[in-house]
């Protein structure tokens, strides 16, 4: 019998940290929830507005919020944040400025820094959005892997699959595995996504399993 669980989740407190930061009366735990996913939807939505290639990808990895009494903070970690700030030079103020008119608040203020990733193809947020791009432009399926592979340049990496791959009458499962990858060792650091593909035969299913060498 099948039993699975986010690698994430299953990592908290040992390699991995929550990306939301606060505490709330369980009445108002739900609250947090829908305003943290507001809040990064909001940013999201600018980022690719607004980047120097519209069409491109975001290269957001991660958006953590950690909330105290008088500030919200917001730490944007970007693998291209020169993509962004080199069009929007204000960026930083043109999202807090949005964000403060979105939420109305009287005692909070938003603090927002971006923040650049070392290795972006090593995350798996990042690499999914290249290989979605390359799917879209119709790249064939095997170069755009070994591509995707390459530029991860790290110590193990496993991805899936599901749907009509290559336009397949039917959906099947693929699976592609280089390296390393202990998901069943808590203490190994792995770093995971779910990243949806809408390609011109539907939508393909697809999840990054990255491990970190560190």
């Amino acid at each position: 019998m099948g039993q699975k669980i986010n690698p994430l989740g299953f990592r908290l407190g040992t390699t991995q940290n929550h990306y939301s930061l606060w505490f709330a009366q369980p009445k108002n735990y739900s609250e947090g929830l829908q305003e943290d996913q507001k809040i990064r939807d909001l940013i999201k939505t600018y980022v690719q507005k607004n980047m120097r290639i519209p069409s491109g990808p975001q290269g957001i990895a991660r958006i953590e919020i950690q909330k105290n009494i008088d500030v919200i903070k917001v730490i944007i970690f970007m693998g291209f944040p020169k993509l962004l700030l080199e069009n929007r030079p204000r960026a930083i103020e043109e999202l807090q400025m949005n964000l403060e008119k979105e939420f109305h608040y009287v005692n909070q203020k938003f603090n927002i820094a971006i923040k650049r990733i070392e290795k972006p193809y090593g995350n798996p947020n990042i690499l999914a959005e290249f290989i979605a791009e390359q799917l879209k432009n119709r790249v064939p399926f095997e170069k755009v892997i070994n591509k995707a592979i390459e530029l991860a340049d790290t110590k193990g990496i496993q991805v899936q699959f599901s749907g009509r791959i290559k336009g397949k009458e039917r959906a099947g499962v693929k699976w592609i595995r280089k390296g390393r990858v202990p998901l069943q060792t808590i203490r190994a650091k792995i770093d995971y996504c779910s990243y949806p593909i809408r390609t011109i035969y539907g939508v393909l299913g697809m999840k990054i399993w990255i491990f970190i060498d560190k």
